[in-house]
């Protein structure tokens, strides 16, 4: 096999951020890849034939290469269309003609973020705090972790089937809580998904005075407390996104090869190390454009549905779908051919709509896939401008993302690794 076709082979089975794409759904062959294969069996020593198992094939995985073709037209666009015609209609594919290459440098880097300790039914809950719709809150915590929550203020518009309600205490026992008393108490955690959402409604938790303060470390044990006149529950409009990394018999999932490179697929995970002694987390942060060009930096930490859930690593949050339509989430484009390089679909990296420091900007994603109708002619976009004008053009199709035939939504972050 020469190192084109196993070229088409390996972008043909790259981890997927959004299989299904724009309409269609799983197949069984996408569960089974979902499992993860070892970073050796990336590419053509796989037994996946595009979406498709192989053994799913008449002839095999040689029949499908076959099937691929070994020629292509040649129609250089850099050259007069007299020499066009000089050359040969059909030449044997070669690994230049597959298209320009985009070497972004530090496409996946480590970000540290500290971690939480929080209760949900009497066990330890571990999460993380990186989005805020209320700049009070959001400098309150900045300060108290030394790393940086993101002002997000359309998070405020989420509806309350995207919410799960968290516990705050005010006062009481100290501890490493939002306030610095006692750690939140959450309501659900991601081995209840159906009610699970990392975004999180608050209610403020105050001991009343006379009253004894100790740790309470249920909802069951604060809704009693609240009924023996020992505390008073405040409700407060704020949404935070409170990803939870470890809960009672779960947490997320750890990737084992933790040597990060530029081509470091999505599959497998997106944490490298979980530190509850140090109170800290890695995930691996992926780098892409903000609507204007600059450079973003994004974590992945839950999803809907279930399938790029399981796909990257991450947890399954049915509950953000009810964002689909929300001004709380903002659109995400991202690439399904064209240039070849570090993006999750194995082409250039994606362009958000939003970014931090921007009004509309928020953790919350709607994806969109981008495909060029003419890849070999594809260049770099790198605006949100750049789509608009391509696509008035006619030169690219832009279209809402449908994995599993459902309405899809990634929890995003934009953070800085570096700080």
């Amino acid at each position: 096999m020469n190192k084109s076709l196993r070229y088409i082979a390996l972008l043909a089975i790259l981890p997927l951020f959004t299989v299904g794409i724009t309409t269609g759904s799983f197949t069984d062959a996408e569960a089974l890849k979902g499992k993860g294969v070892g970073s050796s069996k990336y590419g053509s020593s796989t037994d996946v034939c595009g979406l498709q198992l192989c053994s799913e094939i008449s002839g095999g995985k040689a029949a499908w290469m076959a099937e691929q073709g070994k020629f292509k037209s040649v129609i250089p666009v850099s050259e007069s269309s007299e020499k066009m015609e000089e050359k040969p209609m059909m030449e044997e594919i070669t690994e230049e003609d597959l298209g320009s290459v985009l070497r972004l440098s530090r496409a996946n880097v480590p970000a540290i973020i500290p971690m939480h300790q929080g209760f949900y039914d009497g066990g330890d809950v571990y999460y993380i705090i990186t989005d805020s719709s209320d700049p009070t809150h959001a400098d309150l915590i900045t300060n108290n972790q030394g790393w940086k929550v993101e002002l997000a203020p359309l998070l405020k518009n989420a509806p309350d089937e995207a919410l799960s309600k968290t516990y705050m205490f005010t006062n009481g026992i100290e501890g490493d809580g939002v306030h610095g008393f006692q750690g939140e108490v959450f309501t659900s955690t991601p081995a209840q998904p159906d009610v699970y959402s990392a975004l999180t409604s608050h209610v403020h938790v105050t001991w009343n005075e006379g009253s004894t303060p100790r740790i309470l470390n249920s909802d069951a044990m604060v809704i009693e407390a609240a009924d023996n006149g020992e505390i008073t529950l405040t409700s407060v409009d704020v949404v935070l996104n409170m990803p939870q990394i470890v809960w009672p018999d779960g947490q997320m999932m750890v990737k084992e090869n933790k040597t990060l490179t530029d081509d470091t697929p999505y599959g497998g995970g997106q944490v490298l190390d979980i530190d509850t002694e140090e109170m800290n987390v890695t995930f691996i942060a992926h780098r892409g454009w903000g609507p204007d060009g600059r450079t973003i930096y994004y974590i992945v930490t839950d999803a809907t549905p279930s399938g790029p859930a399981g796909m990257m690593g991450i947890v399954s949050s049915p509950t953000s779908a009810s964002l689909i339509a929300n001004s709380a989430a903002v659109d995400l484009f991202q690439f399904k051919n064209g240039l070849t390089g570090t993006g999750p679909l194995g082409f250039q990296p994606g362009i958000a709509a939003g970014a931090p420091g921007n009004e509309n900007y928020s953790p919350m994603w709607r994806i969109f896939m981008t495909s060029w109708d003419s890849p070999e002619n594809a260049q770099l976009l790198e605006t949100i401008d750049d789509l608009n004008a391509y696509r008035e053009a006619g030169l690219i199709d832009i279209g809402i993302a449908r994995p599993m035939d459902s309405d899809h939504i990634v929890n995003c972050p934009f953070i800085d690794p570096f700080q």
